[in-house]
């Protein structure tokens, strides 16, 4: 029997399907992340804009295409935030939302043994839930040590979907980070920068992990950019890739927002990251046409694009999300948002080329995985003489497809 759990969203999205999927070897399947023909379907939603959601109710379709009889679970934001929309789709056999996912396996366990197709358990979590040990993976791993959110951006509605913030036990943390088995493991939360534990804060997780692996972050608050956690993150030694929130350059759209930090909060975080780590590779996300954003907004969020020095923009066009505030404030005029898009990915398409033209020539290390593989600082490379969940340093010696072509110096551990 083949199980293929189909993800869409977050890297929490990811680490929560392969936990799920480690239930299900466990409970005989066979399991696949790719969208195939199989037996049983798991659907992992997404409602961080109407677009995402959209293609959760879409993906259903396509597993129909490929298994017309094979039952279908769906779990995720998108689902919470409309159980029923989802229920009532053909092959949808059962329903739950962000909370008790281990209700899941049981279900599958019991298949045929109940008439509910919505789950009777929606009822938020308070602590942290344990899922299975996720499926291993020689190369990287999605750890989850954080869940929730108490931030409430006047665009977002996942404090509402996921519930109050909440962390994971450290000991709990590092068993599973030395038995996963993977090269590198990132590190996911849905609110990252809140993580606390046991007096415990992120620049503590990240030193009790030091040398198990190479540990990467997930996105991270300007407000947890501090130099005692960057003191702790230098001397754990973690990748130099930071995934910085940025939404908007301009005041007076962060206000609005709901985002509690200014422009040169902002970019005082990013210069004490390039202090303690020179080579470091930020991004970040950046809400073209949020309600009211003037021409002279915009033109804020270009601007801090290139004082940032970012490694990858990650710019889309803001949605409406029935039930936040800021769906109540009049919307900037399609036309204006489309031609702002367009200006925004340009440039984020040259401080792309930018940051890569930095670091031709250099010597960098590698994680190979299936097509290619990543740099310490989060360059794309690609060789095809490297071997699968292998690391290398590296030289970069010329651009290649969405990254650049790495010259393989030496194989660093076994």
């Amino acid at each position: 029997m083949k199980a293929c759990v189909f993800t869409l969203g977050c890297k929490q999205n990811e680490a929560e399907s392969a936990s799920l999927m480690r239930g299900l070897e466990e409970l005989g399947y066979e399991t696949t992340d790719v969208l195939s023909p199989a037996d049983l379907y798991l659907l992992n939603t997404c409602a961080v804009t109407m677009e995402a959601e959209r293609k959760s109710r879409q993906a259903i379709a396509r597993m129909r295409r490929y298994s017309p009889f094979a039952p279908v679970i769906v779990f995720g934001c998108a689902s919470e935030a409309n159980a029923r929309a989802f229920a009532e789709r053909e092959g949808v056999v059962f329903v739950c939302g962000t909370a008790h996912k281990a209700q899941i396996l049981a279900y599958v366990a019991g298949m045929g043994c109940t008439d509910e197709v919505i789950a009777p358990d929606f009822t938020p979590e308070t602590a942290f839930a344990e899922l299975p040990v996720p499926k291993r993976n020689r190369t990287r791993a999605y750890l989850r040590i954080q869940d929730g959110c108490n931030r409430f951006c006047s665009y977002c509605l996942i404090p509402y979907l996921r519930g109050r913030s909440r962390s994971r036990a450290l000991g709990e943390i590092v068993s599973e980070a030395r038995s996963c088995g993977a090269k590198e493991i990132v590190l996911t939360g849905i609110d990252l920068s809140s993580y606390q534990s046991g007096g415990y804060g992120l620049g503590d997780v990240l030193l009790a992990l030091k040398g198990i692996a190479r540990i990467r972050l997930g996105s991270l608050e300007v407000s947890a950019v501090t130099e005692e956690f960057l003191q702790k993150a230098k001397e754990s030694g973690v990748a130099p890739h930071f995934h910085l929130s940025l939404q908007s350059g301009s005041d007076g759209v962060l206000k609005r927002m709901n985002r509690h930090y200014t422009r040169e909060d902002y970019l005082a975080a990013c210069r004490r990251i390039y202090a303690f780590f020179p080579a470091a590779a930020i991004t970040t996300d950046i809400i073209v046409g949020f309600p009211g954003e003037t021409e002279e907004e915009f033109a804020d969020s270009l601007s801090i694009v290139q004082e940032a020095g970012f490694a990858e923009v990650h710019a889309f066009p803001y949605s409406a999300r029935p039930g936040t505030a800021a769906a109540k404030r009049k919307g900037v005029d399609p036309s204006v948002k489309k031609e702002r898009m367009e200006r925004m990915l340009a440039l984020a398409s040259k401080a792309r080329e930018n940051f890569l033209e930095k670091f031709s020539g250099r010597r960098l290390t590698a994680l190979f995985e299936t097509d290619g593989g990543y740099t310490e600082n989060y360059i794309r490379v690609y060789n095809e003489t490297a071997h699968e969940g292998t690391m290398y340093e590296v030289e970069l010696v010329g651009r290649e497809r969405d990254g650049a072509h790495a010259r393989l110096i030496q194989k660093i551990g076994d």
